[in-house]
């Protein structure tokens, strides 16, 4: 069994967990980063409340991946007294490493919690959550943490884990739940489609949704549905959203390999819609046809494919429609773009506008804003080529530190709002209400 990415995951986990769980006194809890949009899912799917858990495992100076204990929130330490005995570790140096760990953590957790109280463990069932085991030393560590936090029961849940790592969980969790076991297990991300990195703004976002709006909110949620375009001889899956007096809204053509599920997309896609902009994040090829990587680049099928999304989605709300690409979705937006003047604004992240063709780029009337990282130097100098081939009103903008995924703390952010700016000057109509745009 191979995930699609940690949405995916979660669901699946959920279905697992569902008839087992559902009902009792549960308080999911889904470890940073990777486990949360695994935890949200199941959380969702069982009803119960979500929190992070924040541990960090205390190792061994000089051999930092044998951990001598671990630490929680509000004080919570577990030590292994076999490992501290066998190492010969003095007072001094578990102090040490302690105090650094323990800033660390308490960072996260500022970071996470947002000003939020954990929610109560006593007496309740605990299931801890992440998107894959490796060594298992974090999962086991939050198991003692949460078992000292008084969690009458703990399931462990994960997608996947090794074979050899579950005998030795099942010694500190009540159950261990995991849906792939493997003898030959590899790593964690093999298991994945899409094992992007998930950034710390999205952990903060899941766990605030979870928690709910608070009273002083004043913007109903944005209608939020599964739908399916019709495009030729195929239906498409896609996640549509449009916030209450939307102005305008924006296709997402994905990159190569991605689809409608992508978490860097769904995060760019949640400041449009908090900006007043409506959102279809489209699979544009079916399952079948992802299997041969010859369709992954076909950018004149994929540009076909998001035309009939833009003539989709003239016909649901008569308002105004842009493109947002991504990797090789950057060149199939601008291929599609050359080819339908009505498109008010075009934005690439980490594109590949070169795979559009010369003659295509030229034709393309729509203002376009291409969004590099800095230290994605060849996808740089790709977009630095292809905008050489554009008439119309178009932007460069190079994003400091940012790699091609845009993982690196505060870049994917600062892409989100430059998107968002670009749609609202440019795709919205001067008559349009504009309701005040938020942070990113």
């Amino acid at each position: 069994m191979e995930f699609d990415d940690r949405t995916d995951a979660g669901r699946r986990l959920a279905r697992r967990l569902e008839e087992e769980l559902r009902g009792q006194d549960l308080v999911v809890l889904g470890l940073p980063r990777g486990g949360v949009p695994v935890a949200y899912e199941v959380a969702r799917a069982l009803g119960a409340p979500l929190d992070v858990l924040v541990v960090r495992k205390l190792g061994v100076p000089w051999q930092p991946e044998l951990g001598f204990g671990a630490i929680g929130e509000h004080g919570v330490r577990v030590l292994n007294d076999d490992v501290i005995r066998d190492t010969g570790l003095r007072p001094a140096d578990l102090a040490a490493v302690e105090e650094a760990e323990r800033a660390e953590l308490d960072r996260r957790v500022d970071r996470y919690r947002a000003g939020r109280s954990p929610v109560a463990l006593a007496g309740r069932t605990a299931v801890i959550v992440d998107d894959g085991l490796a060594t298992g030393a974090t999962a086991a560590a939050a198991c003692r943490v949460v078992r000292n936090r008084g969690a009458a029961r703990i399931v462990l849940a994960v997608p996947v884990g090794p074979e050899r790592t579950l005998p030795h969980l099942r010694q500190v969790a009540d159950e261990v739940v995991c849906l792939e076991s493997p003898h030959y297990f590899g790593s964690v991300g093999a298991w994945y489609h899409d094992f992007a990195q998930t950034p710390d703004e999205e952990v903060t976002a899941l766990l605030g949704r979870a928690a709910g709006p608070s009273p002083a909110a004043a913007d109903p949620p944005p209608r939020n549905r599964e739908v399916e375009v019709s495009a030729g001889r195929v239906n498409l899956a896609a996640r549509f959203v449009l916030p209450d007096r939307a102005r305008a809204v924006v296709a997402f053509a994905h990159g190569s390999g991605s689809g409608r599920h992508s978490p860097r997309n769904r995060y760019v896609a949640a400041v449009l819609n908090r900006a007043g902009l409506g959102t279809l994040l489209l699979d544009l090829l079916t399952e079948d046809e992802e299997r041969d990587r010859h369709n992954v680049f076909d950018i004149v099928l994929l540009a076909r494919r998001l035309q009939s999304a833009a003539g989709w989605l003239r016909r649901e709300t008569d308002l105004p429609v842009g493109y947002f690409g991504a990797s090789t979705g950057a060149g199939a937006a601008l291929e599609a773009a050359a080819d339908d003047p009505a498109i008010g604004a075009v934005v690439s992240r980490g594109g590949r506008p070169d795979l559009a063709s010369p003659a295509a780029l030229a034709r393309v009337r729509a203002p376009t804003l291409f969004i590099v990282g800095s230290r994605d130097t060849r996808v740089l100098s790709l977009n630095r080529l292809a905008a050489d081939w554009m008439h119309c009103e178009h932007r460069l903008a190079v994003v400091p530190g940012a790699g091609h995924l845009f993982a690196e703390p505060g870049t994917l952010p600062t892409a989100a709002a430059l998107a968002r700016d670009w749609f609202t000057a440019h795709l919205v109509r001067p008559d349009a209400g504009a309701p005040p745009l938020r942070s990113a």
